[in-house]
Parts: structure tokens; sequence; C-alpha cells
């Protein structure tokens, strides 16, 4: 069982390093392969499990603490997180898990927190996983592949009634064993980052014809996502609905940042002539170090990725931060064509 100690020590990045891996090219294949030792069939079934997490499918809470709650579950997992900005009120928490091993765990799996351990819980909040694969036809050179370790990203609503430190359990359900991965994070009184309803500062992005027609001036991706660079933000804000993706394909450490441009082009795709779908690189010239450019300081942001889907009423239907799939990609894209 997990220990108190255990409850208390903050995981708050991602862990071991395990999601700063990139793939490179890949085959025709839309379906992740399994690890090493572990069917094809077995490692469906798992990742079928961690799609479709109910709430359920967990213990109640019933008056427990978190330290109650996890000596349930057995200790083992660990867990970082793919989101960072937090305020009181329902917020998405994205995660991965991985085992002893550093392998990453795919299960039914849900999120408990407490202000302390010795709390009440709250709780639980099912994170069902969402692929990070695109189809063969949208992958870039950046982006994950088939092959890739991580194939899911978790995510949760969690409402946090109050700012401060919070203390997370993580809990994830293999046929009828229960394993638990703790972590603290912090909730802040505050952002200054736009919210959903919220009207979005009218930016200028970048566009191909801005850049002279210089791709790689824009966009780190390869090849270069040219259809994602060919509109300005300020022209199309409150007149028909938006996707906002600021991402650096080349310069992010984590493997999620290639996947979430791949993913804009398949849903350009799909949603293309009822929305405008853009790309917006983060680093000035695409060095880290000259820091980041102006639309991402006029949105206040500090990490990346973030997508945000605006309605053509002008406000934000949606927002994603960190990590996220095909699924939540298609959610946030609707919010904004019923705005």
């Amino acid at each position: 069982m997990l220990s108190r100690a255990a409850l208390a020590r903050c995981l708050s990045v991602v862990v071991a390093g395990a999601l700063l891996v990139a793939g490179c090219g890949g085959s025709g294949s839309d379906t992740p392969k399994p690890p090493p030792g572990v069917s094809k069939k077995d490692f469906a079934a798992e990742l079928a499990a961690a799609s479709s997490a109910t709430e359920a499918d967990f213990p109640a809470v019933g008056g427990r603490t978190l330290e109650q709650i996890a000596n349930t579950a057995s200790a083992g997992n660990q867990v970082g997180f793919a989101s960072s900005v937090f305020t009181p009120g329902d917020n998405r928490l994205a995660f991965g898990v991985i085992d002893k091993k550093n392998s990453f765990v795919y299960g039914k799996s849900a999120v408990y927190v407490a202000r302390d351990p010795t709390d009440k819980a709250l709780g639980p909040f099912p994170a069902p996983a969402d692929t990070l694969l695109t189809k063969p036809a949208f992958r870039s050179q950046n982006a994950a592949v088939e092959s890739s370790p991580i194939a899911q990203i978790y995510a949760a609503r969690v409402p946090f009634p109050k700012a401060g430190d919070w203390a997370v359990l993580v809990v994830t359900k293999t046929g009828s064993k229960l394993t638990g991965a703790a972590a603290q994070l912090r909730v802040t009184a505050k952002s200054d980052i736009p919210n959903v309803g919220d009207r979005p500062p009218r930016i200028s992005t970048d566009t191909v014809a801005g850049a002279a027609g210089d791709l790689a001036a824009i966009d780190t991706r390869r090849p270069f996502a040219r259809e994602l660079h060919t509109t300005n933000f300020k022209d199309v804000l409150g007149k028909k609905p938006v996707a906002l993706l600021f991402a650096t394909p080349q310069l992010c450490q984590s493997r999620v940042c290639g996947p979430v441009v791949d993913i804009a082009l398949q849903m350009k795709q799909q949603y293309g002539d009822r929305m405008a779908f853009i790309h917006q690189e983060v680093y000035r010239d695409n060095q880290v170090s000259k820091g980041l450019r102006a639309p991402l300081e006029a949105f206040h942001l500090q990490t990346e990725p973030w997508l945000f889907t605006i309605g053509r009423d002008g406000r934000i239907a949606a927002r994603l931060e960190g990590s996220f799939g095909v699924k939540e990609f298609r959610e946030a894209i609707e919010a904004a064509l019923k705005s």
C-alpha cells in the first residue's frame, strides 16, 4: 500500500524522462505497436480499457481520507503531469503513468485529490485516455510513430475548490487490482491566460505571406504544415470558428508537441471548410535563447503546447494545455462550432 510519505512526495514533473522521447519517420500503420513481451491482443485490450474509465470503476470516497483511499491500492506506479496551469474551479489534469520498470501503464484510471493526505478525499474523477497517434498521412518526421513507447495520454476533469498545494492520487485498475501513484500540484489563485468564455487578444499570427514565403522561419515541423500558416488570426477572429494551436514540433522537449500539429492537420481535413486552423510557433527566430514570440506573450503563455478553439462569436469555446490527443482535439473543435 502507499505510505503517507509517498502521498506527500511531489512527482509533478514528467517522471524519469519517460515522456522525453521522439519518433521519426514511420510505417503505414495507425495502430500502436505493443511493447516487447506484450501481445497485440493484450495491448489492444489495455488501450481499450484505458480509454473507457468511469467513476463506477473505482472505490467511492465514502468520507475516507486520501490516505485511506491510497491504502486500497498497491504501490508501484509513478505519475507525470502533462498540464501545469490550475486555478480554483474545474481543471483539466493530463498525465502519463509508468511502472517500476519505467514502462508506460495503460488501464482504467481515475484521480483522487485532497489538500492533505489526512484530509477527506475528493473523487474519483475518471481519466479516460486519448490516443496520440495520427493517421499515417498526417504523421510528421518530428512526431511519434506507432512503435513509440507512449500511445495515449490520460486526462481527468478535476474541481479544485481552493488555491494552494494539493495531494493527488492516481489509481489504475488492471483486472481487479488497483495500483496507485502519488503526486502533488499547486493551484494558483488566478491566471492571466484566457479561459473558456473569454475574448482572446486579437493577435497577429505568422503567415506564409508575412514571412515572404520562408516557411522555415515560421514552422519547425518537417515537412512544413503550410496549410496551417495561410490565415492570420486577427483576420478571422469573430468572423468564423478558429482552432489556434501554439506548438513547436522541433524544439519541444516532449514527443507530445509534434503530434498535436499532426492532429491539427488531420482535423483540418475533416473540418477545414467549417473553421480556420492556425499553427503558431513558440520561440523568436525558432531559437529558445531568444525567448517567446509576441503572440504567446499576448496570451500570457509560459508553456506549450496550447490549443484554443474560438467560436464565431469571438469567445473561447475550449482550451487544452500540454499533451492532448485526437478525441480531445475533436471535442474542442465541436465546442467552437456550437458557439
